[in-house]
C-alpha cells in the first residue's frame, strides 16, 4: 500500500511485476545484495554514454572543414547530422528490445565494438557517401548500446543513496556530453584536422570494451520469446519519416510535399505501431511501460527539456564564430560553463536531494532555472560581452539541465520489471533524440523565418551590410530563445502536474520476471 510523506504526497511501494509502480497488487520485492564491483560498473557504462552523446555534437564545429575536404554541397552537408539522428531515434525501440532478448550486457559489447568501427571508417571517408554511411551506422549501434547501458546502470544499483549517487553521473554525462563534444570538436579541428573528431571514439570506446567484461553483470531478465517484427517495421519507419519530415522543413519549406509526406507517414505509421502494440503477443513496447503517469510526465519531461535545449548549441556556436569572431577551440571553451553547471547540479545537488525530495520539485525548479537562462540569452545583442550575459545564462542553463536530467532517469526507469528494462530505457532515449531532432529543427526554423522579416524590414537596397546581417541573425537567435524559455516553463508545468510520487525505495533492482 501506498503511504503518506508530509505534504500529503504519496510514496509508492515496491514495483508490481507487471506493470511496474501501481496503487493496487503491489508485491514486495526482496533487495539484491549489491555488487561489489558495480562503482567500476559505473565508469565503464559513463564511458558509453559520454561516447554516444558526445558524438551528437563533436562534429559539429568540424563539419566545415569536412565539407571543404570532401567537396560535400551545402545541400548534402545536413546528412552528416542527419544520418546520425534517423538511425538512432529511429531504432532505440527495437535496440532497447534486442537487449531484453538477447541480453544487456551483450548488446552493449556489440554496440560499442560496431561503434567504433564505424567511427573509423567515418574518420577515413574518401568521399560523401562513404562519411554519409558511416554516420548512419553509428546511429545505428548507437541504437543498440543506449538502452542497454541504461538498463545495466538500472539493475546495478539497488541502494536508493547509490542510485541517486550513480543516477546523478550518468544524468550528467547525458546534459554536459553535447557540449563537451563542441569543445573536442573544437581542439581536435583546429590543432588536428576533421577526422578525428570521428577517431576519438576509438579509444573511448576500446577503454570501455577492456572494462565490460570484468565489471558489468547482466541481471536476468527475459531471454526467450519473439522479436516483434510488425511492431519494428511500423515503429522504427514512424520515428524514421518524422525524423526525416523534421530534418527536411528548414531547406524546403514546411509546406513542401517533401515535407509533409513523411511528416503524414510517420504519425499514420505511428498510431499504426500503437494499435498493434495493444494486440501483439510479444510487442516491442508493452504499453503498460507508458500507461504510468509518473513513468509519461518524466518522459514528456525529457521530451520538452530536449526540445528547448538544444537550439542553444546551434545559436551559440554560430553567435560565438559568426558574429564575436571566436576561433573553434575558444568556441569550444566558451561552452564548459554549461557541462560544469550540469555536472553540478546532477551530481552535487540533485543526487544529494532526490532521496528526500520529490523529484517534481527538483525537475519543476529546474526547469525553470533554464527558462531564466533562455530569457537572459534572447537579450544578447551584436555588441554583447561574454561574461556579462552568456556567461550567467550558461551557468543557469547548466544548473537548470543539471537538476531535471537527474531525476528523470531516475524515475523513468523506476520499478520497470527485469524483462522490460531494455525497452524501457530505449524510449527514455529515444525521447531524448527526439526531442534534440525536434527542437533543433524547429527553432532553426523559427529562427531562420525572424532573420528574414528582420532583413526584408531593414534593408532598403538590393544587398545588406555585414553589420545588419549580425543584426538580424542575433535578432532570429533572440526570437528562437524566447520560445525555447516558454518551452522549458511547459515542461516544468508538466512535470509539476504529473510526477507525484518520489522514487520508489528499491527502485533499482529488477521486479520479478
Amino acid at each position: 500500500m501506498s503511504k503518506k510523506r508530509p505534504g500529503g504526497e504519496s510514496l509508492p511501494s515496491a514495483p508490481s511485476t507487471a506493470t511496474g509502480p501501481s496503487p493496487d497488487h503491489e508485491v514486495p520485492a526482496a533487495t539484491p545484495a549489491p555488487d561489489p564491483k558495480r562503482w567500476w560498473a559505473l565508469a565503464v557504462i559513463a564511458l558509453a554514454q559520454l561516447m554516444v552523446i558526445l558524438d551528437g555534437t563533436v562534429v559539429n564545429i568540424a563539419l566545415p572543414s569536412a565539407q571543404r575536404a570532401l567537396g560535400m554541397s551545402d545541400a548534402d552537408r545536413q546528412w552528416v547530422i542527419t544520418a546520425y539522428t534517423l538511425a538512432f531515434g529511429g531504432l532505440l525501440l527495437l535496440g532497447g528490445r534486442i537487449a531484453d532478448l538477447v541480453g544487456r550486457k551483450r548488446t552493449f559489447v556489440i554496440g560499442l565494438a560496431g561503434f567504433a568501427a564505424a567511427s573509423a571508417l567515418g574518420g577515413a571517408a574518401a568521399g560523401p557517401g562513404m562519411l554519409f554511411a558511416a554516420r548512419a551506422l553509428q546511429g545505428a549501434f548507437a541504437a543498440v548500446l543506449a538502452p542497454s547501458a541504461l538498463s545495466l546502470l538500472a539493475t546495478t544499483f539497488t541502494d536508493p543513496k547509490e542510485r541517486a549517487r550513480a543516477f546523478g553521473v550518468y544524468g550528467a554525462l547525458a546534459g554536459g556530453g553535447s557540449a563537451v563534444g563542441l569543445i573536442v570538436g573544437g581542439l581536435l579541428t583546429e590543432y588536428l584536422n576533421w577526422r578525428w573528431s570521428l577517431y576519438v571514439n576509438v579509444p573511448i570506446a576500446l577503454a570501455a570494451l577492456l572494462g565490460a567484461p570484468a565489471f558489468l553483470r547482466d541481471r536476468s531478465g527475459r531471454r526467450s520469446g519473439h522479436l516483434d517484427v510488425p511492431g519494428a517495421l511500423l515503429g522504427c519507419g514512424g520515428l524514421v519519416a518524422l525524423v526525416y519530415g523534421f530534418s527536411e522543413a528548414e531547406p524546403r519549406g514546411w509546406s513542401s510535399p517533401s515535407v509533409l509526406t513523411p511528416l503524414v507517414a510517420g504519425v499514420v505509421l505511428l498510431a499504426a505501431f500503437v494499435w498493434w502494440q495493444s494486440r501483439a503477443a510479444s510487442p516491442l513496447l508493452p504499453l503498460r511501460i507508458v500507461r504510468d503517469r509518473v513513468r509519461a510526465g518524466s518522459l514528456a519531461t525529457m521530451g520538452l527539456a530536449t526540445i528547448g535545449m538544444f537550439g542553444v548549441f546551434l545559436f551559440l556556436t554560430y553567435y560565438l564564430q559568426v558574429v564575436l569572431g571566436y576561433p573553434p577551440v575558444r568556441t569550444g571553451l566558451a561552452f564548459v560553463p554549461i557541462s560544469a553547471g550540469i555536472v553540478i547540479g546532477a551530481t552535487q545537488i540533485a543526487a544529494r536531494l532526490l532521496p528526500r525530495t520529490a523529484p517534481r520539485t527538483l525537475m519543476s525548479s529546474g526547469m525553470v532555472l533554464a527558462a531564466a537562462g533562455m530569457v537572459l540569452l534572447s537579450s544578447v545583442t551584436v555588441h554583447t560581452q561574454y561574461v556579462t550575459h552568456v556567461l550567467p545564462a550558461l551557468l543557469l542553463l547548466g544548473l537548470g539541465m543539471g537538476l531535471t536530467f537527474m531525476p528523470v532517469y531516475a524515475t523513468a526507469t523506476a520499478g520497470v520489471p527485469a524483462q522490460d528494462a531494455g525497452v524501457a530505457s530505449a524510449v527514455l532515449n529515444t525521447v531524448q533524440q527526439m526531442g534534440a531532432s525536434l527542437g533543433t529543427v524547429l527553432l532553426n526554423t523559427i529562427a531562420t523565418g525572424a532573420t528574414g522579416r528582420y532583413l526584408h524590414s531593414h534593408v532598403r537596397g538590393p544587398d545588406a551590410d555585414g553589420a545588419t546581417l549580425d543584426q538580424g541573425m542575433v535578432h532570429g537567435f533572440s526570437v528562437a530563445y524566447r520560445c525555447s524559455a516558454g518551452v522549458l516553463l511547459l515542461a516544468a508545468l508538466v512535470a509539476g502536474l504529473t510526477v507525484w510520487h518520489r522514487t520508489p525505495k528499491h527502485a533499482g533492482h529488477d521486479a520479478p520476471a
